[in-house]
């Protein structure tokens, strides 16, 4: 099992980046928000989880332990593969999903895409007794300094889950026209955008 990686970032894609370790180019499947906190030519350091398939190694990417490990635990619900695990971390952060599961919040776990009422219910039913315990007062929103760049960060992470450009392009001005004064972190931006895109599927 590859527990973790460090090295220089040599490069960045809408849904992975790839880490040169020891002189070679690791490709890592990152959430959108892993991939905001990333930067090409710094050095990184990425917790990762492998996922062995008869025709596939790869190697999932995230910004520290704890996603790592409800990532893994997600998958032990039934019908939850790594894709959809990871897609429920790049919508809501660590304790957002233990709160939606704990709670029975529904209709978080419903703006997942991927993820309906059935999905949502059986989630629930499955993890609420190992989720583990909720960060009291939390609401997800620390993060890095957003660069310039955010509204292209947002657009790249909604495409990479599955909305078109247009609806990226959309969910980036609706955004933009609720920001006044300082501007929060990309993945926060991030799970707004997805919020917004929610109402409209």
């Amino acid at each position: 099992m590859i527990a973790s990686v460090r090295g220089v970032v040599a490069a960045i894609a809408p849904d992975s980046a790839v880490i040169e370790v020891g002189g070679v180019g690791l490709a890592v499947q990152c959430a959108p928000g892993t991939l905001a906190g990333l930067k090409a030519g710094a050095e990184a350091r990425l917790a990762t989880s492998l996922v062995v398939r008869e025709d596939s190694l790869t190697l999932y990417g995230f910004a520290d332990d704890d996603e790592k490990h409800l990532f893994e635990l997600l998958q032990t619900a039934s019908g939850v593969g790594p894709r959809l695990a990871q897609a429920v971390l790049a919508v809501h952060p660590p304790d957002a999903v233990r709160r939606a599961v704990s709670g029975g919040d529904i209709a978080a776990l419903t703006r997942v895409p991927g993820i309906g009422k059935k999905g949502a219910e059986r989630l629930v039913l499955e993890l609420r007794d190992r989720i583990g315990p909720v960060a009291a007062g939390s609401d997800g929103a620390a993060g890095g300094v957003l660069r310039g760049d955010w509204q292209e960060q947002v657009r790249q992470g909604v495409v990479a889950l599955g909305w078109s450009a247009a609806q990226a392009d959309q969910a980036v001005a609706a955004v933009g026209e609720t920001l006044d004064g300082e501007v929060p972190p990309v993945p926060v931006l991030l799970r707004q955008a997805i919020r917004l895109l929610g109402r409209t599927r």
